[in-house]
């Protein structure tokens, strides 16, 4: 009687213990639920951890095909700050697929179906926000990318179940000698056992590590079949689709809670998991499903990828739609046509209340002006603006219109002390990149160059710098770039049309509009941003007196 009382209560603690958790994810489901319907419009108001972008790259590494942007472009345009101002994503694999698409601006105007999905996650709230909680459920609790993991699968070969199979048999013949020999039975099984779990450690510290790995593809596997019950023409095909790579991994998912249970080794008291963890270290029950799973997974790498694009794409897709309305009064559909870089209110996506600009590019832009002006922000503004346009078919302007690019920079460059090349072999070996992509097959080059060769002095920096910006001009290389050479806009005004940013300084105090004007800048302020900003009136006088001496006779005596 008292056995059958502490069963009981054993299985009825087990099933309080199931009802919280569902109550738990009940819950926690609600709040998200509320969370989607109160922010849809809004910026993402994540804070990101140090660690939070270590697996977001782990996509785009493993596919790189075609035209990409480099990582000096990518930090030139502070992208890392784009992608988590677009980042509305609630799973890894979204994550990582949304910084994919950011990386690999598209060079033809196939954005049809991107586009249908966009606008239908944007328009349909309820579709939208029944596969934000599945996605919200597949999480993006992985420190490493799925694709890290899966690199390291072919480093590991010790995934035979047979020593295994062998010792279970083992012990199922010593429980049969008990019927014939109970002592002697016992203590073989015991035998059996006790060696068993002295070897479980060692094998599990070596399985460890691919647990979360594992975790993550059970919760996207799963994902699926909440993608089996939605029923949107919109993305019939991609669920198909889903569906299909899914069946590939059907033996995965089998039997999978006894290596998955989240209370595996850490059954906090509850006396059933406590059992259940000792019969895993008595018959090796999760390193038997461990390595059926490694199989699966190795065998299956395809099926796998397949499963992370597509939703890791619709994700993406929806991000973009929550993009999209918090800009709704401020951003268009992208024109790919002609041979000019068009744009009207252009805005960047980093900055709170931003100037909006215009510009009709037909070849080459030359801006001058004076420094905190807005030459280098309306520079990464095109730039940002022309990879949003190719990449998420997003342009936050009023209107959009250029050809297809291949997008390159040169801006925010630094030494590299590791090669020990100084800022201006770094400076001319950036430029160098992108006359060399000129030559090569593909799309026409767009450029941003911010102080064209800074690094020397002035009389050379004129004279290679006119001669880089023509060559680019001559190779058809659209290139917008800032100086503070008021002597190229004479130099090279026929290859290229120039604009300026100025500045007022008075009473001590500088004032910028941060509107950009035709033709070349006419104000010199940086002697007398040296007063605005407390340096002592004499250095300041003293500045501008041997300036003015200089323009009047061009010697510095």
């Amino acid at each position: 009687m008292e056995a059958i009382i502490f069963l009981a209560a054993l299985v009825g603690v087990s099933f309080i213990a199931f009802l919280l958790g569902l109550r738990d994810q009940r819950n926690a489901r609600k709040l998200l639920l509320k969370k989607l319907i109160k922010d849809f419009g809004d910026a993402p108001n994540r804070k990101y951890k140090e660690d939070d972008f270590d697996h977001i790259p782990g996509y785009f590494l493993r596919h790189r095909d075609g035209f990409q942007i480099d990582d000096t472009t990518w930090n030139d345009l502070n992208m890392d700050g784009v992608f988590a101002r677009m980042n509305y994503c609630l799973s890894a694999s979204g994550e990582e697929y949304l910084y994919y698409m950011l990386r690999t601006p598209r060079q033809e105007d196939d954005f049809d179906e991107l586009e249908s999905h966009i606008e239908f996650f944007r328009h349909d709230h309820e579709a939208r926000r029944k596969i934000q909680l599945i996605y919200g459920t597949i999480g993006r609790r992985i420190r490493y990318s799925i694709y890290d993991y899966l690199d390291q699968l072919d480093k590991y070969d010790n995934y035979s179940n047979k020593k295994h199979y062998l010792m279970l048999v083992l012990m199922a013949a010593s429980i049969g000698l008990c019927f014939y020999n109970f002592t002697l039975g016992f203590c073989v099984l015991i035998g059996l056992m006790a060696i068993n779990i002295l070897s479980y450690f060692k094998v599990k510290g070596d399985i460890e590590p691919f647990i979360a790995t594992y975790g993550y593809i059970m919760n996207v596997y799963n994902s699926v079949d909440e993608f089996k019950k939605l029923d949107y023409k919109e993305i019939r095909d991609d669920v198909d689709q889903l569906i299909a790579a899914q069946k590939k991994l059907t033996a995965f998912n089998f039997g999978s809670y006894i290596l998955m249970s989240p209370t595996r080794m850490n059954s906090g008291g509850n006396p059933i998991e406590a059992i259940v963890d000792y019969l895993r270290m008595a018959l090796h029950l999760d390193i038997i499903k461990f390595n059926q799973m490694f199989k699966e997974i190795r065998d299956n790498k395809d099926a796998i990828d397949e499963i992370i694009t597509i939703t890791g794409k619709l994700e993406a897709e929806i991000s973009i739609a929550c993009f999209r309305e918090s800009y709704r009064d401020h951003f268009c559909i992208p024109e790919f046509a002609g041979d000019s870089y068009v744009a009207k209110e252009l805005i960047h996506p980093l900055i709170a209340d931003p100037v909006a600009n215009s510009i009709v590019a037909d070849k080459g832009v030359l801006l001058t002006g004076s420094n905190a002006s807005g030459k280098s922000t309306f520079l990464k503004t095109c730039g940002v603006n022309a990879l949003l346009a190719q990449s998420t078919h997003t342009a936050l302007a009023d209107q959009y219109k250029a050809p297809m690019y291949r997008i390159y920079s040169s801006m925010a460059l630094t030494d590299n002390l590791f090669e020990g090349d100084s800022y201006y072999i770094v400076e001319i070996k950036s430029i160098k990149r992108i006359l060399d992509a000129a030559r090569e097959k593909g799309c026409k080059v767009l450029c941003f160059v911010d102080e064209v060769l800074r690094g020397t002095n002035t009389i050379e920096r004129i004279a290679a710098s006119t001669q880089i910006l023509k060559v680019f001009a001559d190779s058809k290389i659209k290139c917008f770039a800032a100086t503070h050479d008021i002597e190229l806009t004479q130099l090279l005004k026929e290859q290229y049309q120039l604009y300026h940013f100025e500045g007022n300084v008075s009473d001590n105090d500088v004032h910028f509009d941060y509107v950009m004007k035709d033709g070349p800048a006419t104000n010199r302020n940086a002697i007398k941003l040296l007063g605005a900003l407390g340096y002592d009136k004499d250095i300041v006088d003293k500045a501008q007196h041997m300036a003015d001496r200089f323009l009047e006779s061009g010697s510095w005596k």
